[in-house]
């Protein structure tokens, strides 16, 4: 039998119950979830209505009141477990009128955990004042310029998340292209006809001003080939936070990944966490970090997707180290149909990182005459790099054939 608390007892055990649903929703609230005072107002109300029989039926009561949204649920779980976890509200409550309080098993770390914390103890950390400490940092490094030029593959597990961080703060790529269809424009060339006619029914067609357009700007789509064997498994899933906070912005965006056989993540990387979405994406996906078949999987993707999401002038980001097991024939076939499909096409190879690089793999070879930039994917700097890229047209300097020919000069024909 349950035990259950009735709304007086609530008020004489412990007045602090509303207070500490009100400091909750202000947890959730700075957590990302839409969450208003008539929606705490209305909590409070239903808390004392059904009082507290057990964690389970304070946790259902709670979250029928404040979540509105399925993909809110992640996040009230991991926020409802650090609060009344750390706090031990309920099991105070429950241990006043059962000789036993129920005990609490531990959890693993879910998707939102670090962000749930930061927005439950941000600006609570009491009124004490930590000793300031000055020292001369001319000729120091800073972290931050550390950070940005190391390796994903040498990062350690606070340095990932101190980098995905940083992925949220990156200056995302204004890339947007001119369409056949207008807006209105006041300062337009062009003279809007059918504008003019409009607003000349105001006056009865005595008055009539001039109005203007010009061609409507939009984001091209964005579509993402993603390699996920074992060497590329690490690169490919920091990236993965980098797509998560582009499609915040943009619309279009389409993401594959591809290791023996190619798979599309774009719902899953919608979720509002980003945690969240990357485990949602990894367990989609069967063959995450096993072996690659490029020209294969290119293969399927010109065929059942291509003609999808390759509209509007698309860019193609390719992320992979070009190392092809198999024949190289089909593949250079595939990377010429892909490359004219797309108005660009953008090869993202974290081999790159190494000085001296030269493609002397049959894969990369094939490759690289199709592709119109050739760029590292293996730090941040890499990926500032990469939205500045994307924000202006591609020149000579971005232009792969150079690493073929200074890789394999052509001989003279006077030698």
């Amino acid at each position: 039998m349950e035990t259950f608390i009735s709304s007086p007892q609530i008020d004489q055990q412990d007045s602090r119950l509303a207070d500490n649903i009100v400091y909750f929703a202000r947890t959730l609230r700075n957590a990302g979830l839409r969450v208003g005072p008539a929606a705490v107002k209305d909590a409070i109300e239903a808390v004392l209505a059904a009082g507290i029989g057990s964690r389970d039926d304070f946790y259902w009561t709670l979250h029928s009141v404040l979540i509105t949204r399925r993909e809110d649920h992640v996040t009230f779980d991991e926020a409802f477990r650090l609060y009344w976890q750390s706090r031990e509200f309920i099991e105070k409550m429950l241990a006043m009128v059962s000789p036993v309080a129920p005990t609490q098993e531990r959890s693993k770390s879910k998707a939102a955990k670090t962000r749930v914390g930061e927005a439950m103890f941000e600006g609570n950390a009491g009124n004490e004042r930590l000793p300031e400490t000055d020292f001369d940092g001319r000729f120091t490094i800073s972290g931050k310029e550390v950070l940005h030029s190391k390796d994903f593959a040498q990062m350690t597990a606070d340095e990932l998340v101190q980098a995905r961080r940083a992925m949220d703060q990156l200056i995302l790529p204004v890339d947007k292209v001119k369409t056949r269809r207008f807006r209105a424009d006041p300062k337009g060339r062009r003279i809007d006809p059918r504008a003019m006619m409009r607003s000349s029914l105001k006056t009865g067609g005595d008055l009539i001003l001039p109005k203007f357009r010009s061609r409507r700007e939009i984001h091209p789509p964005l579509v993402v080939l993603a390699d996920i064997s074992g060497s590329m498994s690490q690169y490919t899933r920091i990236f993965l936070h980098f797509m998560h906070a582009m499609m915040a912005t943009r619309r279009r965006v389409h993401c594959f990944v591809f290791g023996t056989r190619l798979s599309n993540i774009t719902r899953p990387l919608r979720y509002r966490d980003p945690d969240d979405a990357i485990a949602h994406c990894t367990g989609a996906v069967r063959d995450w970090s096993g072996g690659t078949r490029i020209g294969e999987t290119l293969r399927e993707f010109n065929r059942h997707w291509s003609r999808r999401v390759l509209g509007q002038g698309a860019v193609v980001l390719l992320i992979t180290d070009g190392l092809e097991r198999g024949e190289t024939g089909g593949l250079e076939a595939e990377m010429e149909r892909l490359a004219k499909s797309c108005r660009r096409l953008i090869w993202l190879n974290p081999l790159l990182r190494f000085e001296g690089f030269e493609p002397r793999a049959g894969g990369i070879r094939a490759m690289l005459p199709h592709v119109d930039d050739f760029r590292a994917v293996h730090n941040l700097d890499a990926l500032e790099d990469l939205c500045r890229a994307l924000s202006r047209p591609s020149g000579k300097s971005d232009d792969p054939k150079r690493w073929l020919q200074n890789s394999f000069p052509q001989p003279s024909l006077y030698a």
